[in-house]
């Protein structure tokens, strides 16, 4: 390997990225496998027969990637500029993810619908940090 694909690589640092973040890691990786897996993965029950129900799970899902996404930059973000940045990454995911759906299966269907749904959550996790942010910095004051 000659040295200009090594500093390339520069393995070390991709590593410790990903150590750094495996928890959004996992969770992006858990939202993509329910998102591209067959409708006969999931159990049909009376109780799923609720409307719109696949929304709330989207807003849901979305926004535990989100606030697993600030608890693990919790130091980093130390401004709103910074966080609002990160969080275009999910929302790209949602994005990214519904072309899949639409482009790469047969039994699922993009909707611009999962998106907002998606961006609701993101945009709900960040306001909730927003407005603990001041109390918790107070907290670690101390």
């Amino acid at each position: 390997m000659n040295k200009i694909s090594f500093y390339l690589l520069n393995l070390p640092q991709t590593e410790k990225m990903i150590r750094k973040n495996i928890f959004s890691i996992s969770v992006s990786l858990i939202i993509l496998y329910l998102s591209l897996s067959t409708p006969q993965t999931f159990v049909k029950l009376g109780f799923f027969d609720i409307p719109y129900l696949d929304k709330f799970v989207h807003f849901g899902l979305y926004f535990v990637l989100m606030a697993v996404i600030i608890i693990e930059h919790r130091y980093a973000c130390t401004n709103t500029r910074k966080l609002l940045l990160i969080a275009l990454i999910p929302f790209f995911l949602g994005i990214i993810v519904e072309i899949m759906q639409s482009g790469l299966t047969s039994y699922r269907e993009g909707d611009i619908l999962d998106t907002i749904a998606d961006s609701a959550g993101i945009t709900a996790a960040l306001f909730i940090w927003l407005f603990i942010k001041p109390y918790y910095c107070k907290e670690n004051l101390r």
